[in-house]
């Protein structure tokens, strides 16, 4: 006889009830890069072996995924957070709503108007416009945005400021060989 756990991975509205209608961005940090490259979507969840299924789901259902994991405990009684970690780029909005309309198939929510978006403390209903309008979807806009206040505190205070661009030599050698 086999003991061989069977997977057989989540059918059609088996998260019925489980899932929150709301995606998070950039509530939580990056563990693949820092948070300029990399954005964290997160979701609630209300069981810890769905929780597990949903993570199992988006690493091996969607390329743009880099990782997915799970709270390691409750973040509330029998609430778990999935975390999913994209690029920060401006295809982010569409890869989200591709995580939404894939959802429907698993849950009760039908539509991307069931869904909304917490951000920066806002939430607002999911649609592509208003993401691609409240989130910054750039690295550099990223960095531009943290690093904005801090370099007024570091000028006032007499300290040089931080650079916001990448000074990346690969690019520094390329702007050099283009007389830049």
């Amino acid at each position: 006889m086999y003991n061989k756990k069977l997977n057989e991975g989540l059918e059609f509205k088996d998260l019925e009830g489980i899932v929150k209608p709301t995606v998070f961005i950039d509530e939580f940090a990056s563990k693949m890069g820092s948070d300029d490259e990399v954005s964290v979507v997160s979701f609630y969840v209300r069981n810890n072996k769905a929780a597990d299924d949903l993570v199992n789901w988006f690493e091996k259902g969607y390329d743009f995924v880099l990782d997915a994991d799970r709270s390691p405990g409750e973040v509330k009684p029998n609430r778990y957070l999935v975390y999913v970690e994209m690029k920060r780029r401006s295809s982010l909005p569409e890869w989200i709503a591709e995580l939404i309309s894939d959802l429907s198939t698993l849950t009760e929510h039908e539509s991307e108007s069931d869904w909304t978006v917490g951000y920066k403390g806002d939430e607002f209903p999911f649609s592509l416009d208003e993401v691609k309008s409240r989130v910054t979807l750039s690295p550099l806009k990223y960095r531009e945005e943290k690093e904005a206040g801090l370099n007024e505190m570091r000028v006032a205070a007499g300290m040089r400021p931080k650079s916001i661009r990448d000074n990346d030599t690969e690019i520094k050698n390329f702007a050099s060989l283009a007389g830049l």
